[in-house]
């Protein structure tokens, strides 16, 4: 999955390790292969990186990839440049670095739906699992449910009645096709037998404009952007999509508090590379990610934003990404999902 067999052997560790993983290597390959590889790992970066993000500028995927960004030109010494390149249900961008040459200089965030576009888009210019390489994540965005007041519900037992007792009658915005909004209420329809019509927007912005207006009565999103209008009592707060209750909303239940069990998803924004880049380049970028994220100013500014630090290594981050597909791709089949 995403080329990481025997990654593990680029991590300190003794020499047995290595073996035990990569059975054919001999002791004598392992001196001959990871001389030149700590040589190449110890050059890079030597010119500026180009970080692609899938969304437009000022989003909240786009303000966390600056902040990275930033960090990393710093500690490389190199600009690291961030190229906006929105569309496509966030295909354009994964298409340029899937595509692009594998030596670290072209990577890219990407989101949720990395995991479930194989499923549901046909025809898609490159292949996930044979072309990218998973980095490591950077961020988990749990959602929240937030319900315009005009709906006679108080709870989200009270919206799967009215759902159940009225089929069609409720809709809900979403911030885009795919997106974990929009997944996360189509897991919630599937597992409480409910049928509400999608809307999706570009953005969560104009779809929390239209909740407050009535023009859509349900939606799942980052908290940052509805919470204002939660405490001035223009929306109401439902319930939050993580395990754990959100620290920005402690008095809002989660999904599986309010009674659907094992309900747990959330928004990740990840880093990306193209298949076949060196393992000692991503060693070094995924550790200096793993890094950054965790710095206290940083995970100041991304719990600002709804958004939990990370940080992983590439083999941790890509056995998230299939557990991820295993999951979405399971309710695509079952709901035949595809973009409205």
């Amino acid at each position: 999955m995403f080329k990481i067999n025997c990654l593990n052997s680029y991590f300190p560790a003794a020499s047995t390790i290595l073996v035990a993983l990569c059975p054919a290597v001999t002791s004598a390959q392992q001196v001959s292969a990871k001389a030149p590889s700590t040589s190449a790992g110890q050059a890079f970066p030597a010119r500026p990186i180009r970080f692609l993000v899938p969304v437009p500028a000022g989003s909240t995927t786009d303000i966390v990839t600056r902040v990275v960004a930033q960090k990393m030109s710093d500690a490389f010494g190199q600009q690291v440049v961030v190229d906006n390149r929105p569309g496509g249900v966030m295909t354009i961008a994964t298409d340029l670095v899937a595509k692009a040459p594998p030596d670290g200089y072209t990577i890219a965030t990407l989101l949720t739906p990395t995991a479930v576009n194989p499923f549901v888009l046909k025809n898609l210019p490159y292949n996930t699992e044979r072309d990218l390489q998973a980095v490591s994540q950077m961020v988990a965005v749990p959602g929240v449910m937030t319900m315009n007041p005009g709906v006679p519900a108080s709870n989200l037992k009270d919206i799967v009645a009215f759902a159940k007792a009225k089929p069609g009658s409720l809709n809900y915005g979403s911030p885009g096709q795919l997106t974990s909004g929009h997944l996360s209420m189509e897991l919630l329809k599937l597992n409480a037998g409910i049928n509400i019509q999608h809307i999706p927007y570009k953005g969560g912005a104009p779809a929390i404009t239209d909740m407050i207006a009535g023009q859509i009565q349900l939606l799942i999103s980052g908290p940052p952007g509805v919470l204002p209008h939660i405490n001035a009592g223009r929306l109401k707060a439902i319930a939050t999509t993580s395990a754990k209750r959100s620290p920005g909303l402690p008095n809002t239940p989660t999904f599986i508090e309010a009674g659907m069990p094992n309900f747990d998803t959330s928004e990740w924004y990840g880093v990306f590379a193209p298949a076949s880049t060196p393992k000692p380049v991503l060693i070094k970028l995924a550790g200096e990610i793993a890094r950054i994220v965790k710095l206290p100013d940083v995970s100041e500014k991304f719990a600002a934003q709804g958004a939990i630090s990370v940080g992983s290594s590439p083999e941790e981050f890509s056995r998230f990404v299939r557990a991820e597909m295993d999951l979405w791709g399971n309710v695509a089949k079952k709901i035949g999902l595809k973009p409205d």
